[in-house]
């Protein structure tokens, strides 16, 4: 899988779990402990997403 390739399913996957953390967020049924989990899965992809960029500008 090409770097391209690899950044575009993360960056599809952190879209797919922004459209969960919301829909948890606005459905009285979800936990803090859900939301949270959801939020730290979000962050870890941005976090992956970011260093691949940073190092494949380098």
């Amino acid at each position: 899988m090409s770097l391209q390739a690899h950044l575009n399913e993360l960056q599809s996957r952190h879209k797919a779990l922004e459209a969960q953390l919301s829909d948890a967020m606005n459905h009285p049924a979800s936990t803090d402990a859900e939301i949270a989990e959801l939020k730290r899965k979000k962050l870890r992809l941005k976090d992956e997403i970011s260093r691949l960029q940073h190092d494949h500008a380098a």
